[in-house]
């Protein structure tokens, strides 16, 4: 299967200082592990183009948009919250982050590519409709699904979130709209803390056990992940892909190692394959040991491609 990948430069310039975990390092982990790998010589590459302000109005609430722009710094740094932070470069970075999961969906859809990675920063998964919030200033998973339900009308749409923090947002901003499905794993207690258990469509979310290793996590998606995704039928499906439940990264205490990350897009490959043409669109969330979350980033592109 043909996939892409898809980043920008300029999502480098977005910094929140120097101890911040969400670093612009993380971007060149992943950039060293492909060519390492030598996956460099088998996706296809794009630039990310930034998105239209108006389609965040897909997922966002205007005054919340309008806010953003308004307090965009020029000079100096403006927080949104107490680890939410812009720089004068954060904007533009934020507008490539989700143009990139914008440009996945044509990209996508068009057949060019039958799935992508979007390998860009700042992450999106935990913006709600009407505030950013931990490392995200806009949902790009939630825009561009939108996207993809308004532009080329499909009707069911999946987005599927293994990152060690519940999508809050995505949550927020999907539990109310006709023809999502959305499933996440995530550790708990933990940040964004306050997590209902769900196992009823739309919402299925499947906490983890702080300790949680491979045969746990692996048993939580063939048990409430599979069923509920085979049951809706995506059309597509898109992934926040946080890599930061692994046992080298010290942002939770979850137990997971590269082959889990394989592991779970190839079952999520088998259900594109299945109903959605094999249309996946995947977006980088968290992820913080650089050395781990380079190896399984590749991992999970390997799973796109099918190797």
């Amino acid at each position: 299967m043909t996939v892409g990948v898809i980043s920008h430069h300029q999502c480098l310039t977005h910094d929140m200082g120097d101890h911040h975990p969400e670093a612009p390092a993380r971007m060149a982990a992943i950039q060293d592990q492909l060519i390492r790998s030598g996956l460099d010589y088998v996706i296809k590459q794009f630039d990310a183009n930034p998105i239209d302000k108006e389609l965040l109005y897909l997922a966002h609430d205007k005054n919340y948009i309008e806010s953003i722009f308004a307090n965009a710094p020029s000079e100096g740094t403006y927080n949104v919250d107490d680890d939410t932070v812009m720089n004068p470069n954060t904007l533009n970075a934020a507008l490539l982050s989700a143009g990139a999961a914008k440009d996945a969906v044509d990209l996508v859809m068009s057949k060019e590519i039958s799935s992508a990675f979007c390998a860009t920063r700042p992450p999106g998964h935990h913006a709600e409709y009407d505030k950013g919030m931990g490392f995200c200033f806009f949902n790009n998973v939630a825009i561009a699904a939108a996207y993809a339900k308004e532009k080329y009308k499909l009707k069911r749409v999946a987005i599927v979130d293994f990152d060690v923090h519940h999508g809050n947002g995505t949550e927020n901003i999907i539990k109310d709209k006709k023809g999502y499905l959305f499933c996440s794993t995530y550790q708990y207690p933990f940040y964004p803390f306050e997590v209902q258990e769900s196992t009823k469509p739309p919402i299925i979310n499947t906490p983890l056990a702080a300790t949680t290793k491979s045969n746990d996590f692996r048993h939580a998606i063939l048990e409430h992940w599979l069923p509920a995704l085979n049951k809706f039928k995506p059309q597509i499906i898109f992934i926040s892909a946080g890599f930061d439940a692994h046992i080298e990264d010290d942002m939770s205490q979850v137990c997971l190692v590269d082959e889990d990350y394989r592991w779970v897009t190839d079952q999520i490959r088998d259900i594109a394959e299945k109903y959605a043409d094999g249309r996946i669109v995947s977006v980088l969330e968290g992820g913080y040991a650089l050395n781990a979350l380079g190896r399984s980033a590749v991992a999970h592109i390997n799973g796109l491609i099918g190797y």
